[in-house]
């Protein structure tokens, strides 16, 4: 007998938004007292989060949650990133201490931070508040052959859906993405342009600054990193041979959180690319996941884009950011707040007597 997985279980829940509730809350917005799509993209996030909790008005958005994975990789020894991979332990102690950017923001909307250690290179021991759950001390090197084994990326897909099955246990009602990892968006441009298709070149961006001969040099990495497992050509797209080729641990676990929370019909809001990333491969274990998700913002990584247009979700803030660590999620928090608000506290034109100049004569 074959021992069944909780991420099978997990993807055995998964099951689309309830299309009557988004259909009431789509005409709910039309009976609010002011012109019909006047707030565009909230419309249509309020409609989302309706189908999503399957009720109109929805829940509000509160409490949220931001989850920080972090983890390293083999291919920083490729020269693919300006900063030592000593960063990444660094930058979880910062976490951890309140000082880093995502901590800001987050106190700012009133977001819990949870840092999950998935698979940090340093040893993380005695770090208080760390959520250790690491699975390898780092990825190996994507350029050589796969940066994990199957086992290590179900394991951190696993990570991720417990760690957002504890957080909605708690009473989260909203979950937003974080993610650290010096290089992680090279493993993120070899994902992205595995799940859709496109040219390393068009997919592979500066990430945290690099001059042009690092850069040129980033892109034939990715595209080393797709030749070498076999990921160039119309092969496999199976989503834990993909994330196991040339993801990180942290992709892994960001899949497996999206998964967790779309199985307990919870909404996510992304972050920048290496979300972008991630979620391609959720989407590519159940499609259904994207229907869960709203886009925070669009990074100035041009990965992010095209997994966006391949996932359908239309970024809520661009303002050319490229920092990670949640924060274009956090940022876009209070508009989705706003959007759901509207459902439960503008009057209707028959409620404030006002005349709705669409309504039959």
């Amino acid at each position: 007998m074959v021992e069944t997985t909780l991420l099978d279980e997990t993807l055995a829940l998964l099951s689309p938004p309830d299309g009557r509730a988004a259909e009431e809350a789509r005409a709910h917005q039309d009976r609010l007292t002011k012109p019909r799509g006047a707030l565009g993209a909230l419309e249509d996030v309020s409609v989302r989060l309706a189908g999503i909790a399957g009720a109109c008005p929805p829940p509000m958005p509160a409490p949220v949650s931001l989850a920080i994975f972090a983890a390293d990789h083999g291919v920083h020894a490729q020269g693919v990133s300006p900063w030592p991979q000593e960063v990444t332990t660094q930058m979880v102690a910062n976490f951890l201490a309140g000082g880093a950017v995502a901590n800001c923001f987050a106190a700012q909307v009133g977001a819990e931070v949870m840092v999950v250690d998935v698979g940090v290179a340093g040893d993380m021991t005695g770090m208080s508040g760390l959520v250790a759950r690491k699975i390898a001390y780092g990825t190996a090197d994507m350029t050589q052959g796969p940066a994990m084994t199957l086992a290590q990326a179900r394991d951190a897909i696993e990570v991720g859906i417990t760690v957002a099955h504890g957080l909605i246990d708690r009473g989260s009602r909203c979950l937003i993405t974080g993610d650290m990892g010096i290089a992680n968006t090279t493993a993120s441009a070899a994902l992205i342009a595995c799940l859709t298709g496109k040219d390393p070149a068009e997919v592979t961006g500066r990430g945290t600054g690099i001059d042009d001969a690092v850069y040129t040099h980033k892109i034939e990495m990715v595209r080393r990193a797709l030749v070498v497992n076999g990921l160039d050509g119309a092969g496999s797209r199976d989503a834990l041979h993909v994330v196991a080729a040339v993801g990180g641990l942290e992709h892994a676990a960001l899949a497996g959180y999206l998964l967790g929370a779309a199985s307990r019909r919870i909404p996510v809001i992304l972050d920048g690319v290496i979300a972008g990333a991630a979620a391609l491969v959720a989407s590519a274990f159940a499609p259904v996941v994207a229907e869960y998700c709203v886009a925070g913002h669009r990074s100035a990584e041009p990965g992010h884009a095209a997994a966006l247009d391949v996932l359908r979700l239309r970024p809520l803030v661009d303002l050319e950011l490229r920092l990670g660590e949640g924060t274009g999620g956090l940022l876009a928090y209070p508009l989705v707040s706003s959007a759901v608000r509207v459902l439960h506290d503008v009057a209707t034109f028959d409620s404030a007597g006002v005349t709705d100049k669409d309504a039959p004569a």
